[in-house]
């Protein structure tokens, strides 16, 4: 998602060290505080050593690293700064890490000045002395052991030779190289210069055997010298050659250069030899071709190459002849080669030529500046060079302001611009459209607020003094002079776009808003830099403000039209009770107000942090006992949704930083800063598949295995680029590059973004799920048709490209299938071959876009071995799952009715993505190749279905088929987990239903085990009576130990007390063993069906086990039982757990259906109130659902309890309901569904009674007509007629009447049925306008007989 594209870590003030490893050549060079590591071909960073890791005490120092040593053998990095030295070793065990060596601080406390590390040896130079130390071990910890130590000149350059018998030194301004014996310290030679010596050069060779003194120097007039030793004396240094400007290079060449100043270097004769053999052998065929002639020539010979650099940039190459003959002779020398000007970029101080490993190629690496060529020999020798060097990276100049930390970023609100806050300076900075460039456009002095205006070219700077606040407008220095002004004390300084001119807010301490106006530099003639006005304003707040911030405007700032940030939140404010209240600035025809524009009540306090995002998501941040708390609040609160998205506590480490940035459909991202790493999270997409927050981790930047300095600032700057800060250095993060290869494509972060919460393509298993529920079960059928027809004409292997699937059209999801154009293919199709025996399955050649199983089975097939990119494993398991499930309800639609077609989505849904988690995965599915990706895991099956589905069952006409269809899932043998698992006893509404399920379970359960234990089906056929059946099933248990005392006990009279007490007796006996079960069992057969379902309430922590026993063993219309459970252990879970789904179930068999209406829409605590029971535990509101909108709409007008529930439920609330459940399915990806709800979604009441008089004058009550017969049909329900009718309660009424009961058929005298009871019930709705009539009506005394569907069959 994000890759690290550039990095800020400083460029060297000198020379750079090389450090050659296996696999890449590191540079090392000295910055600040740290030793920097940079790969030598491309400069990417790769290490900041800094010295703080091996002594803490530099942390807060000021002082920079002043001298770097690289130990090649050993692979150790020596740095010192002041009095001490560090070392770092590069792990043998970590791949790429670097680990604390080794440490050393000399003992006089002097500055070290030079120092040199070499197979275990350590020369030190400091201010008055020389000391050489050796490496040795004590108690397993690595020492540095002084040598000896001598009186010398702060050396500014010590060297050991490559034989470690000599140490060479020079100082700063001094004409004397001396060298010194490693082993006793004494002075061995003095070699004196006419100039001062700049740098000298140990030769050596690793492919030589020799250990020759040979000392190359250089001094000040950059002429090189050659030192080396007679036959007589092979310890003492002689001068044999020298390379003075005049001698190696032709008159014409200085002429051309213009200044008799150059640069000479050494060119490491081993670095050549392994280039030039390299290209030798691989061209041995070409030996008739001059250039390869040449190149073996120069090979053979073994000549040492010198290339001098002049200040116009021409490279002159000369090479030395018969260094390395013996005895010594004459040293021969001449000019190879002359480039033309300008063959480098920049004039060069140091220069290194590095070999790379299995190529031809050479590499150059200059500074400073810092720069790297790549030289081709073949071409560079052919001529002068001018075709044989190529650029391949620069580095940045050296400025002596980047050693100055890092305080903060300060952005612009498009993010094109950027301010550096360092401790010393402020630097304006500029990214380039359409790249990822940075480039600085000016540097200040530091200030107390700073500001960054048009896109990096102009900065205000607010300052404090004692005698007064100014505000400073700087621009770069070309456009004009700065302007600066007074202005009131403030906190707070922040740049608003604003079309013609940019606005400058600033925030006194007691948040007065002082508004600046400044002109912008995109007008055709860039006015003066003044402002045009400075005026005041105040927030409207009528509670005491806390903190008041800027809301990001980085989503809407880059259009710049006239007046258009008032149509956008500009500040967020927090009050001192925490509640959030956000700001748009209205522009008048005289004067600007601020305008509230919403509300969130977050109910907490002392908030450290605090960010908003352009989509008003509000990140807080508050410290606590435990650790830093993170909360992410939407601005839309309501009794439906209490702003609360997401609440994280960090334990480890404290939260430092919070910045936000959006994404091109205004999706947000937060980063979050810690010390050593910066968390990226965004919103995700809600699913009915897993139980993932409102916001997850999208990734995470770690800087801990580069830098080890904490991280001061991140922030975001345009197209998704990260900026982080961290001591002198910066990191930027930019988007991924597109790859033309799609297997392992990488992602850019906004792409990410939208996998995770974007809207949802129509083959998406969510959106086929949606379709689904909301009864479009023709049009899913045709998106698999699409399917198939895609996946019929690709001929792409692997994972198929799903974004060249044909989409939907919009209009298709706002039709109903009824009205389908394909519904005689899809939706209306009569099955006939069913009816007759036939089969539907039909053959791919004969109709391809028909809906069939065999066309279904091809999809299946197919995306088993390539599944759809952007789907995760748990996504491709349920679209493979919906597709299976789509044909087997399209099979047995005709006979189920929509909510039994709903609960058998989701069981076909739960058994065969069950099936498929705990079968392996088949040959060539991403799971069983191995895949690594997230998008891989393993999805996890479920233990039961959700109380959703089973409410579905529970509304449904068609239970017989249900059960049924559930039992066959079942394999044919249901056993109690399985009906628990479904929620059987749940929904079943025929007690004689239950009772045969619960004898064939009873059965199933004693015949699963193959013991034939009667102890497994006693609590089953004790609740339906069959004590009999039990006694002869112990008959036959001969190997059970309990046999004998069993068959005694149960053979007698359980009608008469003295047994049914016998019969509670054992049951607490067994609860002493913990034989809960059991236990229960002996409570039914003792008569005390209460301590029963108490037991399987508490000890077995099964409720659906006790409500199936009340539901079983309860006769009549009151069961008291089954009351006390729903009432005191089902509605306090619904309450406690927010499941609307159980609370409206339970109150639906507790005869409330007001309630089971009411608590689908209104907020807990409100429903709560009307309840007998204290309901002290309310969980979250859980609106989260969109089906919750679908029953509702079933339920609403269904009967007169129901219709006086719906009238207690506002139209203002069930309006704000509709529009939760449209955000949810926003939320959900479902975009289209949302808008199919809103549009089509009827806001009409039920009927109301009305009084009409019949033929003799008398008043009787019937039904209303419809107030408008031409609204839009109910979403989503095909057919949908509005009932003309309400069905009338049967059960007992659910309370007591507050009005006067119906008078009685016409008489002498008319009584009331039922008396008039004290109790309120409802808010003040359920008194409206003919409810009163309409309740009284439904209170009569009327007899009818119960609806069984069963009756039909």
């Amino acid at each position: 998602m994000l890759d690290l594209v550039r990095s800020f870590v400083g460029c060297p003030s000198s020379d750079v060290h090389i450090l050659n490893l296996p696999n890449e050549i590191l540079l090392a060079y000295a910055f600040a505080d740290c030793v920097v590591l940079l790969n030598a071909r491309t400069f990417a960073f790769v290490r900041a050593l800094a010295f703080r890791e091996v002594f803490p005490s530099a942390r807060d120092t000021s002082d920079h690293v002043k001298c770097v040593s690289i130990e090649p053998g050993m692979k150790l990095i020596a740095a010192s700064l002041g009095h001490h030295v560090a070392l770092w070793s590069l792990s043998g065990v970590q791949k790429d890490t670097w680990r604390v060596h080794s440490s050393l601080s000399t003992s006089d406390s002097e500055a070290v000045t030079a120092i040199d590390c070499k197979s275990g040896l350590l020369g030190v130079g400091s201010a008055s002395c020389l000391s050489v130390y050796t490496l040795g071990l004590e108690e397993d910890l690595l020492v540095w052991t002084r040598k000896w130590s001598i009186s010398a000149q702060p050396y500014s350059t010590v060297r050991f030779s490559p034989s470690l018998m000599h140490v060479a030194c020079i100082t700063t301004d001094d004409n004397i190289v001396r060298v010194y014996s490693t082993a006793s310290g004494s002075l061995l030679q003095i070699l004196r210069h006419p100039r001062p010596v700049k740098d000298f050069i140990w030769r050596f060779s690793e492919k030589s055997s020799r250990d020759d003194l040979i000392l190359y120097t250089v001094t000040t007039d950059a002429t090189l010298r050659i030192f080396l030793p007679v036959l007589d004396t092979p310890d003492f240094l002689q001068l044999h050659a020298s390379l003075d400007l005049y001698s190696d290079s032709p008159h014409q060449a200085i002429s051309k250069a213009g200044s008799p100043h150059s640069g000479i270097f050494w060119l490491h004769k081993d670095t050549l030899a392994d280039s030039f053999n390299t290209i030798v052998s691989e061209k041995s065929n070409h030996e008739d071709d001059t250039r390869y002639r040449r190149l073996k020539e120069m090979n053979d010979e073994g000549w040492d190459f010198f290339a001098r650099v002049f200040p116009d940039n021409l490279l002159s190459l000369n090479r030395i002849q018969n260094i390395d003959h013996r005895p010594p002779t004459l040293l021969k020398q001449f000019t190879l080669l002359q480039s033309p000007p300008s063959i480098l970029s920049s004039y060069p101080r140091h220069l290194h030529i590095l070999k790379t490993p299995k190529h031809s190629s050479l590499i150059f690496v200059t500074s400073p500046p810092l720069r790297t060529y790549e030289m081709d020999p073949l071409q560079f020798f052919e001529e002068d060079g001018r075709n044989g060097m190529i650029l391949l990276a620069q580095g940045p100049s050296f400025n002596e302001s980047d050693t100055s930390k890092i305080i903060r970023f300060v952005r612009t609100p498009e993010g094109r611009g950027l301010a550096i806050v360092r401790e010393s300076s402020v630097e304006a900075w500029h990214l380039h459209s359409g790249s990822a460039e940075m480039r600085r456009l000016g540097r200040w002095k530091g200030a107390n607020l700073v500001a960054v205006l048009e896109r990096g070219k102009s900065v205000a700077l607010y300052s404090e003094s004692s005698e007064k606040t100014m505000l400073t407008l700087h621009r770069s220095p070309q456009l004009s002079s700065p302007v600066s002004f007074d202005v009131p004390r403030l906190i707070s300084l922040f740049c608003l776009p604003s079309g013609s001119s940019d606005f400058l807010i600033g925030i006194t301490p007691s948040y007065t808003i002082v508004h600046i106006e400044v002109p912008s530099l995109d007008q055709p003639q860039p006015p003066l830099l003044k402002p045009t006005s400075v005026t005041s304003t105040s927030l409207p707040s009528s509670k005491p403000l806390v903190l008041v911030i800027p809301v990001d405007p980085m989503a809407w700032s880059s259009t710049r039209k006239s007046g258009n940030n008032c149509a956008h939140d500009i500040l967020l404010s927090i009050s001192n009770d925490g509640e959030l209240a956000f700001w748009a600035l209205e522009k008048g025809r005289f004067h600007r107000s601020w305008v509230c524009t919403g509300h969130v009540r977050t109910g907490k306090t002392g908030y450290r942090l605090a960010r908003c995002s352009s989509a008003k998501k509000t990140a807080l941040v508050s410290p606590g006992s435990n650790g830093d708390e993170l909360t992410i609040w939407d601005s839309k609160e309501s009794e439906f949704a209490s702003g609360l998205e997401y609440r994280q506590i960090f334990k480890d480490e404290a939260i430092n930083d919070l910045d936000w940035t959006s994404t091109p459909d205004l999706q947000s991202v937060l980063a979050i800063g810690f010390s050593q790493h910066v968390v990226l999270l965004c919103q995700q997409r809600m699913t009915y598949f897993n139980e993932e927050p409102a916001w997850g981790t999208l990734g995470r930047v770690e800087i801990g295995h580069m830098l080890t300095h904490q991280i001061s600032d991140s922030i975001w700057l345009a197209g998704g680029t990260l900026l982080v800060g961290a001591g002198h250095h910066m990191l930027q993060y930019g988007q991924c590059k597109p790859s033309t290869s799609n297997e392992n494509k990488p992602v850019g972060l906004f792409e990410h973004v939208v996998w995770l919460n974007g809207p949802l393509p129509h083959y998406h298993p969510q959106m086929i799920l949606q379709c689904l529920l909301w009864g479009k079960v023709g049009l899913v059928k045709e998106i698999i048709v699409s399917l198939f027809k895609f996946l019929k004409n690709s001929s792409v292997e692997g994972r198929r490209p799903a974004k060249e699937l044909s989409s939907v059209p919009i209009e298709r999801f706002l039709e109903t299938d009824w009205k389908s154009p394909s519904s005689k293919d899809v939706m209306a199709r009569p099955q006939y071959s069913v009816l007759f025996g036939g089969t539907e399955e039909t053959h791919l050649g004969e109709d391809q876009d028909r809906f069939s199983r065999s066309l279904v089975q091809y999809v299946i097939d197919e995306l088993e071995i390539s599944p759809l990119v952007h789907l995760t494993s748990n996504e491709h398991a349920h679209l493979l799952v919906l597709l299976q499930t789509t044909l087997e309800i399209d099979e047995q639609s005709r006979a189920l009715d929509s909510n039994g077609l709903r609960y058998l989505i989701s069981m076909r849904s739960f058994y065969i993505l069950n099936a498929r988690v705990s079968s392996p995965s088949p040959p060539g599915s991403p799971v069983s190749e191995g895949h690594n990706s997230y998008q891989y895991k393993r999805t996890f099956g479920r233990e039961r279905l959700r109380f959703r589905d089973m409410v579905w069952a529970f509304h449904s006409e068609s239970q017989e088929i249900l059960l049924a269809t559930s039992t066959l899932a079942c394999g044919g043998k249901m056993k109690w987990v399985d009906a628990k698992a479904l929620g059987i006893f749940l929904w079943l509404s025929s007690t004689e239903s239950m009772k045969t399920q619960m004898e064939v379970i009873a059965r199933n359960q004693y015949m699963s085990g193959d013991d034939r234990d009667p102890t497994s089906c006693s609590l089953f056929y004790f609740a339906l009576g069959k004590v009999r059946l039990v006694h002869g099933l112990w008959k036959q248990a001969a190997w059970h130990k309990e046999q004998a005392l069993m068959l005694k006990f149960l053979s007698n009279d359980f009608s008469q007390p003295r047994w049914r007490t016998a019969a509670l007796k054992n049951a607490y006996a067994l609860l002493s063993k913990q034989r809960f079960e059991y236990a229960a069992a002996f409570f039914i057969l003792g008569g005390s069906l209460k301590d029963a379902v108490h037991v399987c309430v508490k000890q077995l922590n099964d409720p659906q086990l006790a409500v199936a026993l009340a539901r079983v063993v309860e006769q009549g219309e009151e069961r008291p039982i089954l009351s006390d459970i729903l009432m005191s252990v089902i509605v306090p879970i619904a309450f406690e757990k927010g499941n609307r789904w159980l609370g409206s179930w339970a109150f639906w068999l507790l005869n409330r259906r007001d309630l089971a209406v009411r608590i689908l829409v209104s907020p807990l605590e409100d429903v709560s109130k009307s309840l007998d029971i204290p309901i002290s535990d309310i969980g979250d509101p859980n609106y989260d659902d969109p089906s919750l909108a679908l029953l509702f709409s079933q339920l609403k007008s269904k009967t007169l309890q129901t219709a006086k529930g719906t009238n207690e439920i506002s139209g203002r609330t069930e309006f704000k309901f509709v529009l939760q459940t449209a955000r949810v399915f926003c939320r959900m990806g479902c975009h289209a569904l949302a808008l199919d709800l809103v549009r089509s979604w009827s806001f009409e009441r039920p009927t109301v009674p009305r009084r009409a008089s019949n033929a003799l004058g008398d008043s009787e009550d019937t039904l209303g007509p419809l107030q408008d017969g031409n609204r839009r049909p109910v979403f989503t329900f095909p057919g949908h007629k509005r009932r003309s009718s309400i069905v009338i309660d049967m059960e007992v009424p659910s309370d007591p009447s507050t009005r006067s009961a119906s008078p009685e058929p016409p008489v002498a005298k008319q009584t009331p049925l039922v008396k008039n009871s004290n109790k309120a019930v409802g808010d003040a709705t359920s008194r409206k306008t003919g409810l009163g009539s309409l309740m009284k009506t439904a209170k009569q005394d009327v007899s009818v007989p119960d609806f069984d569907m069963n009756a039909f069959f």
